[in-house]
């Protein structure tokens, strides 16, 4: 920097031969006594070492020689005022660089040193060189700092010691030397210095690698100027960096900035926030000085899914945890978006229930692909594929397609792809606004990993999915804090084909998130699942509207608790249809689902709406451990038949095995029939007979067998036909009646009387 260059500023003083009129003999401030009235002082035209000069008899305790002119002294500019002297005759002086600092109204500033070094004159003849910079800062070399109060001064010489002695000067110069403070001004080294082009083709990965540890040892800032800079090796910068040109890598090759770890900076080095979130994250799985990636609360445009395992060539496993978080990812318009979809012929066999076998064309169906065909389930997925065997393997087992049939292969397009990793744990996104837009679908897993979190983050209209699972990547999943709005809002319930969200693997943790009208909010498979105080609703604006399963449960044993959720407009869906052989077999059948403190609710709903529906796949299944404890069931705008329903499209229950059942402690607001197991029923017997007949089948759940009466309890007198008391117990036979929802009593003589009884639709274990 040289403001006398950029700015034009004018800081030399004129030559003594034009005249000593501008020169003080005092301070150099307007009005002072100048050098052209004041005795002892001549212009010499020709001296042999100067050329034109001045000469001054020294008479004075300290003689001053000042620039009339007001220098300026700016900010960040440092100036060196140079005099040469020598002595000619008399004694011998000292001379130093002096000045007079002028602040606001022409005021001295006071408490600022205002001279130099002063140097004794050696001999007669002999030309001395003094110098003094002055400055507003105090560094090292800066013999006068006037802080930021000066803003000009009156520049000159000082001499002192002996009177009587003649010296000569010549011009006095003032330059501008704010270059040579630069390496301590500015806290930062240049790649240039160290042999960087910049040109685009050379590879300055050396001169980095020499300029980093150049900056790093000196605890400055590195600087990337101007320029494109190819990076054809892996290259890690210790010391914090600074982009104004921007570097070119292969796809293989990664940027490590570990003391400037954040995307601004990645997005400044790349020149493309697209890129500089693949670089990023490329770095973030390959060093370990940062674990998480904070992309600073920026907006990366994409115009095509970003394939997050391209990114990171040399890992297809990983299983430290990372953080992205604190940003959005954007969906721009583009044709990369429209799904993939292939119809190809295949064989199924329930024998290997993951696998689909002699496919035809096995290469052109993508993995992560949505199989869909007859007997197919939902959210069934391509996990893997074998060209050479002509296999495809499946994230789940189909319920009814054994044989030969054509099934149609979609392969939705995803903002962040995973699949590309083989397997990849403890990976979050925390904080994260995913705008799907209506063009892409969100998130897709890796096929294999655990733990895969998203915390606080949004997704806004997905395409088709918004976190999807084509293998087992979603072990341990936990999503909280969420929000997933549809882009099928304004559709109805039935209309809509987008899906939240998928599970196949087990113990996934859904809490405190909102999610609002997809076709579904989850797909289940597996079990262990926790969902906590989320909310999702999926109804529509059509009057009696059709609802559909919001949370889908698709293996029997489920090991799932729902609590303190609100379930709106549409119901918990349990089958089995993720089974390759789904009739019963020994094996688990439905059990293992808690709801406790759930609010239910529906709106302008089909009064055989219910918010339970059991859905076998295949016969003789029944329910082994299901419990409907303390929740609040409210219809509005209308009222349902009752809570639950049994889905017999396939096949009914086999109500002869039903275990450990419990619907208590709920409240019911515009539901017809109250559903309880077990039941306190109140039979009132108005004729004395032998036989009594309760009826408590319209309570019990899914329309099962009275299995167990727990208690029977007389209210007041039983009595014969004419009032006579009657104090013998009577038996209970249970399973009555065609639909064997019926209990009977069963007197030695005949009674009439107010009994209450608690009946069971199990046998409890």
């Amino acid at each position: 920097m040289n403001k006398v260059i950029t700015d034009g500023l004018v800081l030399m003083p004129p030559a003594f031969t034009a005249g000593l009129g501008v020169w003080s003999s005092e301070n150099g401030t307007p009005g002072s006594t100048t050098w052209a009235s004041a005795g002892g002082a001549a212009i010499v035209p020709a001296d042999q070492d100067f050329g034109g000069c001045l000469e001054l008899v020294k008479s004075q305790a300290v003689t001053r020689l000042r620039y009339m002119g007001e220098t300026p002294v700016l900010p960040g500019c440092y100036l060196r005022i140079t005099a040469r002297v020598k002595a000619m005759s008399g004694p011998l002086p000292s001379v130093r660089i002096a000045g007079w600092a002028g602040g606001a109204g022409g005021v001295n500033v006071a408490g600022v040193p205002q001279t130099g070094p002063a140097v004794p004159l050696p001999g007669y003849g002999q030309v001395v060189t003094v110098q003094a910079i002055v400055g507003t800062g105090t560094r090292i070399g800066v013999d006068m700092p006037w802080g930021r109060s000066a803003m000009y001064g009156h520049f000159g010489l000082d001499l002192t010691g002996p009177d009587g002695g003649v010296v000569r000067i010549d011009d006095i110069e003032i330059e501008d030397v704010t270059g040579v403070f630069h390496r301590k001004m500015m806290d930062w080294i240049d790649v240039r210095d160290f042999g960087a082009l910049g040109d685009g083709v050379t590879d300055d990965s050396a001169a980095f690698a020499a300029a980093d540890a150049a900056a790093a040892a000196a605890g400055v800032d590195l600087l990337v100027s101007a320029g494109i800079f190819r990076l054809a090796a892996d290259v890690t910068l210790a010391a914090r960096v600074r982009f104004e040109g921007r570097v070119t890598m292969p796809a293989d090759r990664r940027l490590a900035l570990t003391r400037s770890f954040d995307f601004a900076t990645y997005a400044d080095a790349f020149g493309s926030e697209e890129l500089a979130f693949r670089k990023a994250f490329q770095a973030l799985l390959n060093f370990t000085d940062h674990v998480s990636l904070d992309l600073g609360g920026r907006r990366v445009q994409v115009g095509a899914p970003i394939d997050m395992q391209a990114a990171v060539p040399d890992r297809t496993t990983f299983a430290t945890r990372r953080v992205i978080r604190n940003g959005q990812i954007e969906a721009v318009d583009g044709p990369d978006w429209a799904p993939t979809v292939v119809t190809a012929q295949a064989t199924y066999t329930p024998a290997q229930p993951l696998v689909l076998s002699a496919v035809a064309n096995p290469a052109a169906v993508p993995v992560g692909a949505l199989v869909t065909g007859a007997g197919v389930g939902r959210e069934v997925y391509v996990t893997a594929r074998n060209v050479a065997a002509g296999t495809l393997t499946l994230s789940q087992p189909l319920h009814d397609a054994e044989g030969t049939q054509v099934f149609t292969f979609t392969r939705f397009k995803y903002l962040l792809d995973f699949s590309g990793f083989a397997d990849l744990s403890r990976l979050v996104l925390a904080d994260l606004d995913i705008q799907c837009n209506g063009l892409a679908s969100g998130i897709l897993l890796p096929p294999a990993g655990e733990v895969f979190e998203l915390r606080g983050c949004a997704i806004h209209k997905p395409r088709d999915r918004g976190i999807t699972s084509h293998g087992r990547g979603c072990q341990g999943l936990t999503i909280e804090g969420c929000q997933i709005l549809s882009n099928e809002m304004s559709l109805r319930a039935q209309d809509r084909t987008t899906v939240a969200l998928n599970v196949n693997a087990n113990d996934a943790k859904l809490r405190s998130n909102r999610i609002v009208r997809f076709r579904h909010f989850a797909v289940m498979a597996g079990s262990g699942h926790l969902l906590v105080g989320n909310h999702w609703f999926q109804g529509d604006d059509e009057p009696q509207g059709l609802r559909l399963g919001g949370l889908v449960l698709t293996q029997p044993n489920v090991k799932t608790t729902l609590t303190g959720n609100y379930i709106d407009n549409c119901f918990v869906e349990w089958t089995n249809e993720h089974s390759a052989s789904p009739a019963f077999d020994n094996q688990f059948s439905f059990g293992g689902l808690t709801l406790t403190g759930n609010i239910l609710t529906c709106s302008a709903v089909a009064p055989w709406f219910a918010w339970l529906v059991l859905k076998p796949y295949g016969a003789g299944h029944f329910v082994n451990g299901l419990s409907v404890c303390d929740n609040v069931f409210r219809a509005v705008d209308g009222s349902v038949d009752r809570i639950e329903r049994l889905d017999t499209s396939f096949a009914p229950l086999d109500f002869a095995r039903m275990r450990n059942i419990r619907f208590e402690g709920n409240t019911f607001s515009n539901v017809t029939q109250v559903t309880a197991s077990p039941v306190v029923v109140t039979h009132v017997q108005a004729t004395a007979a032998t036989v009594w007949t309760v009826q408590p089948g319209a309570f019990l759940p899914f329309g099962g067998w009275a299995r167990r009466v727990e208690s029977v309890l007389p209210e007041g007198m039983i009595t014969g036909a004419a009032g006579e008391r009657r104090t013998e117990l009577p038996f209970v036979a249970v399973e009555q009646g065609p639909t064997k929802q019926n209990v009977t009593l069963n007197f030695a003589q005949p009674a009439k009387g107010r009994m209450h009884l608690r009946v069971r639709v199990d046998v409890p274990q």
